[in-house]
């Protein structure tokens, strides 16, 4: 979702992901569905950042198959 200065990133399932370098900063109050809000000009951590995309990737895993029936 894009703001007018701000680059929102919700990660479903976010809970559940580890995030030791605190990227989650955004939607925290529900605990469900934390995100990341990107301001114009801010700088983040692109390793920290790509961890914490391959580990939401991870914990949501692969689409499940449909059974035909």
């Amino acid at each position: 979702m894009a703001y007018a200065k701000v680059v929102k990133l919700t990660f479903a399932r976010g809970a559940s992901i580890p995030d030791p370098s605190r990227l989650f900063n955004s939607s925290l109050e529900g605990n469900t569905r934390p995100a990341i809000d990107i301001h114009e000009g801010e700088k983040i951590d692109a390793g920290a950042f790509k961890a914490l995309v391959k580990a939401a990737v991870a914990r949501n895993g692969p689409p499940a198959k449909k059974r035909p029936f």
